[in-house]
């Protein structure tokens, strides 16, 4: 098996879908975010968005726990290639963070990833940058969150 094949490079992988609720964006945007239109049902609705909408921290960081819980050897591709088991390190970060449309409270949202490519460290030798398309669409299908993303992987 290639890392390619063990990345699922080119190939869209949904992680899961999530329902914004209320209490949830309520809650959130009061520890992060607390602007009125995601802490104020009343207030919201005389906002930009004219309701109750989730932070779009809030819907980046659901991405990233849904981006945890399906790691590649949960998606049924098992390591066969040579070596151990390739090893997912940190994120050196984030890039082109757009909050295409807003998440309103009862939205159901589905995140999905796409793993673009990858390359060696030379200041890291055994480790590699995977690079990926990090998104969500909402429940008609709109995209509401888009970035690139990487994670360093370790492998050998």
């Amino acid at each position: 098996m290639s890392l390619d094949e063990f990345f699922c490079i080119g190939v869209p992988v949904t992680l899961g879908s999530h329902r914004f609720e209320p209490e949830e964006i309520k809650a959130f945007a009061r520890k992060y975010d607390p602007q009125v239109f995601h802490t104020d049902e009343e207030a919201a609705k005389s906002s930009v968005f004219g309701g109750l909408c989730a932070s779009g921290w809030h819907t980046a960081a659901t991405w990233m726990k849904y981006n945890l819980e399906t790691r590649m050897e949960t998606e049924g591709t098992r390591w066969t290639g040579p070596g151990a088991l390739p090893e997912f390190g940190p994120s050196p970060g984030f890039k082109n963070l757009k909050w295409l449309k807003p998440v309103y409270a009862g939205e159901t949202v589905t995140f999905t990833r796409t793993a673009l490519a990858h390359r060696p460290l030379g200041a890291r030798p055994g480790w590699r940058l995977l690079t990926l398309r990090s998104e969500a669409f909402d429940s008609t299908g709109d995209k509401v969150i888009e970035f690139e993303s990487a994670v360093l992987v370790k492998v050998g």
